[in-house]
This record gives C-alpha cells, structure tokens and sequence, in this order.
C-alpha cells in the first residue's frame, strides 16, 4: 500500500509539476486572453511619387459593413435586412438567411464611400457594425479604367499585402509597424481601469520617390495603345531610361489592367511583359556585338568584308534576312541594313571566348536585380557548353533570351559613354538616397567604343532600317537599331515575330534611351508582304511618337554642329 501511495503521490506530483510549470506560460496567456483585448493600430502605408512629386498612389479612407445575427432579435431582421439591402445594394434574401443562422459575425459588404456609411450609421441597425479600412487608389492611365504605370507599380490587396512590381519588392518599407493598444475587460465585457494602458505607437510606412515622369508615361501609354491596334499584334511594351543614371523614365505595356479593380482582373493581365518574360532581341543585339569587336581591337567601322548573303556554321547554312548577296560592305553598312552575316563575321574574328566576355560586360549573363518584383531571365549557356551555331545566331540575337530591362541597359552602355549605368525605378526611400545612385559606374567598353559605335547608329537613321524613327531637327543627331526576331514554339520558329527598336538621342548627349517591343503584329497587308512585319513598320514609328513628346516635353534641342 505504502509503494501504491507513493506512486499515485508521485503521478498527483508530476502532473502538477507539468501544469504550473512547464504548460505555465500558455496557460497565463489563455487566462490573460480572456479578460485582456489587445487591438492592433495600422500603419499609414507609404505614398509614391514620380520625379516631379507627383502622387502616384493615395490612401483613401473606405468602410466594411458586417453583421453579428446573434446580436439581432428575430422581430428586427426584416428591418435590418431591408436597410442592408437598400443602402449596399446586396441581396436581401441572402442577408434574411445569414440573420436567421445566429452565428458570430459576417461581412455583409467590403470597402464601400464614406457616403454609404453615412446612410447606415443613420438607420441605427442593431447588430451593424462598420469597419474603416485603408485602401489604395492608383491615378487613371488611358483606356477602358486601366490606371498609370499599373504593370511597374502593382496594388494592394485587402489584407494589405502588396502584389507585384513596387507596392511587392518594397511591402517591408511601405508598410511600416502596426501599433497596438491593450486594456483589460470583465466577463460582462466592462472595460477595467488599473492606470496606463499598454500602448505602442504604429511606425508609418516610407514614402517613394521615383524616376518615372507621370506625364511621359502617360503618353507613353497612349502611344503604344495606338500603335499595337495598328500594328494587329498581340502586346507591346516601352520602357525609357535617362542614360546617365539608368533611372526608368517610363514603363508601359498595353494591354494593362485597372489596379484600383484588381480583384475583378485576370490574373493574367498583372505579369507584365517587361520584366516577367523573356523574349530573343534580334538584330538589336548587333549593337552589343560589333561594341564587343570594336573593343577588342578584332574589327573597326570601316573594316570591309564580303557579304555573300549566308554564311555555313556548324552544319548549318544561316542566311541575312533578304538572302542577297551584299558583295564588299563595311561595319558600318552591316549595322545600318541589319545583315547577320556581317554580325557572325565579327564575332568569329573576336572568338567565342571574348564574345562571351562581352555578353557579361553588357550584362547579358546575369538578371538585371532592377527594384521591382517579378523579373524573369534565362541566361545563356556556359561559354565552353555553346556550340558554334549557338555563337553565330546568339551574334543577331536569335537563341539568346533576355528581358527587356537587360537589353535597354545593355544598350545604354553605348548612349552612357560605355559605363553601366545599373537599372532601377526607386530614386529616394523616404529621405534617403537609392544607394545604387551613389556607386560608381562599371565601365564595360571604351569611351572610344561608346563613340564609334554611336556613329554607326546614327547611320542606322539616316541611310538604314531605321529612317521611320527619324525627328524633325534631329535627323543628323539620333542614334537606333531595329531589331526583328521569330518566335519559337514548342523547339520550332514560327512565322511570328516580335519586332523592336531602340534609340537615343541627342546622339552625341542623350537625354533618354528608349526601348520599344512589339509581340505577334500583323501588320495590314503583311500577309502579301512579310517585311512590313518589320521593326521599322511597327515598332520604330510608336518609338518616333513617343520621342517626339519626349522632345517637346523635356525641351530638348538639337546639339549645335
């Protein structure tokens, strides 16, 4: 009996031991939990503005309406849902039904005007209650409610949490910390009074201030919403830097979406095609190749090689996009009439090794790491993985994929002296300066190079493929490159293609560089005519609009000669 006694003394023991020690802490909660309320204060999210201040994204004041139906007697219901259905404009029927469950609490309407809830709070509802929330309210863009800038930007969703571009990459710094108050209730939820409550003050969320111009991206937008119709193609995008600091200027994709209606839109629409896919470049790559040579010392502008039209690399015959023979041409006349043949050439006499060399200078080899959320790349393969045939389409930009904040910063180099200026869309967080904006520039070739090959892309206006970007008063002094690439589907080129342009200017002192794609045009009357699918018909002349209110916005002049 003594040994039982001692056993069950021992059990009576342990168990208590267990209790008021190791389950201490969880049981205190528990118990503090029923007599402590703890309400959380939010935080003001973060504003964003453009380069001249102005407010891209507000906080607007809305209110939810719930209901608590074990709160309403069954002689108020009809009443009650009569109102709900009046002011909010939701099925009374439902509401009748939601009333007659008893349960704790529903929402009966989300983020509605201060007006609606003025309308309920003077029905006096029993068991109403209004919730007010914070939300976000993006500027309108062009178009069927789309709203400004919406692919950089993104939104806010209602547990507010940002999604995609900005109000994603940087949700830590817009946020900022909630605060809290508590205080202690009885069981008849009678407030106790025992001094000063605990209480912490939220930490608002950081303002942004950014290097887009509203009043550029809303031309930008207009003008590309005008030009994809006319062009029949599937989507476009523009994207615009200043040269000197690889500051986003603008950043515009048609279609778009309305970021203010976000939980009524395909979630297709918010992936932008920008950042978050990949496409192959075309003949805008040769920009990248011939700098490459050039700076290596294996060809200069002038060099003269013989175009027979195709050149055999590998086991395979790769053709120039009009299959002439071209005869004896300079660089200088390969750049300007787009021929593949003279870009191959040049790579072979750099060798593959240095050509790779280059594609990592130009930063063709890694992600961009630009501030926004969702930037998709595939980077090419291992230099000593590439075969000879990989080398020689990867020198016109076909094979080779990136995005388009890497081929803009690539070709920036050339417009920034040969410095690579590192993309970003954020110039200050609060008070402080983007860190990015205080680091010296890698240089990635010659200022020489930089020189050189800016010549030769002022020929590409004025005798090239790339008279239809032309400005007037600037027709000497404008840099560009078109650029033309098939689409592969399922390991197979297609007949369609994406068509580009990209350009500076003042040539010699670039205010912007500017990138323009356009996916799947169907150009009128390109079924009889394949070349008006071409850069120069679809996406040189949107590029020439939307420089054009560049040049009158900005006040750019032409450099004096």
């Amino acid at each position: 009996m003594l040994v039982v006694a001692l056993v069950l003394a021992g059990m009576v023991w342990s168990r208590l031991a267990y209790w008021q020690v190791a389950q201490h802490g969880l049981l205190a909660m528990q118990a503090q939990a029923q007599y402590r309320e703890l309400v959380e204060l939010p935080a003001l999210r973060g504003a964003i503005f453009d380069r001249n201040l102005t407010q891209l994204v507000v906080n607007t004041t809305v209110y939810s309406a719930f209901v608590s139906p074990d709160q309403v007697a069954a002689g108020d219901r009809e009443r009650v849902a009569g109102g709900l259905a009046s002011v909010l404009g939701v099925d009374r029927a439902k509401v009748t039904t939601l009333l007659q469950s008893n349960s704790k609490f529903a929402y009966i309407s989300r983020r509605f005007a201060k007006t609606k809830a003025d309308q309920l709070r003077a029905l006096k509802l029993p068991g109403v209650g209004l919730q007010e929330e914070t939300q976000r309210s993006y500027l309108p863009g062009i178009g069927s409610g789309n709203t400004l800038a919406a692919n950089l930007l993104g939104f806010v969703n209602w547990n507010g949490d940002g999604k995609y571009g900005l109000e994603e990459k940087y949700q830590k710094v817009l946020s900022g910390t909630p605060g809290y108050i508590s205080s202690y209730r009885d069981l008849a939820n009678r407030e106790i009074v025992l001094g000063s409550h605990t209480h912490q003050d939220p930490i608002n969320g950081s303002d942004l201030v950014l290097s887009l111009d509203a009043n550029i991206q809303y031309a930008a937008e207009q003008l590309l919403a005008d030009g994809v119709k006319k062009d029949n193609a599937e989507s476009g995008s523009v994207l615009i830097m200043d040269p000197a600091t690889g500051g986003i200027v603008a950043w515009a994709d048609y279609p778009s979406y309305n970021s203010n209606d976000f939980n009524h839109t395909d979630s297709n629409l918010f992936k932008d095609n920008v950042l978050s896919y990949v496409y192959e470049p075309g003949s805008v790559m040769k920009v990248v190749t011939l700098s490459g040579a050039i700076n290596a010392g294996a060809i200069a502008p002038d060099t003269v090689i013989n175009d027979p039209g195709v050149l055999s690399v590998g086991g395979y015959r790769i053709y120039d996009w009009d299959r002439r023979n071209h005869g004896n041409v300079d660089y200088t006349y390969v750049l300007a009439h787009s021929l593949n043949v003279g870009a191959m050439k040049a790579m072979q006499a750099e060798g593959h090794a240095a050509f790779y060399s280059n594609l990592q200078a130009f930063g063709l080899t890694k992600p961009s790491g630009i501030d926004v959320a969702g930037e998709n790349y595939l980077l090419p393969p291992a230099a000593d993985q590439m075969s000879d045939s990989q080398f020689a389409t990867a020198s016109f930009g076909q094979g080779i994929d990136v995005n388009m904040i890497q081929m803009l910063a690539a070709t920036n180099i050339v417009a920034n002296g040969g410095k690579y200026a590192p993309p970003h869309v954020v110039e200050r967080v609060g008070t402080h300066i983007n860190p990015i904006l205080l680091q010296p520039q890698r240089q990635a070739i010659t200022p020489q190079t930089a020189a050189k090959m800016t010549a030769m892309m002022q020929q590409v206006v004025q005798k090239g493929s790339g008279w239809t970007s032309r400005i007037k008063g600037f027709e000497l002094d404008q840099a560009g490159k078109t650029g033309t690439s098939q689409i592969p589907v399922n390991g197979q080129y297609t007949q369609d293609v994406w068509t580009s342009f990209v350009g500076f200017l003042p040539a010699q002192h670039p205010r912007f560089t500017m990138l323009v794609v356009i996916r799947k045009p169907h150009y009128p009357g390109s079924d009889r005519d394949w070349t008006l699918n071409d850069g120069y018909m679809t996406a040189e002349p949107i590029w020439q609009k939307i420089a054009q209110t560049l040049v009158v916005n900005w006040h750019i002049t032409p450099d004096p000669h």
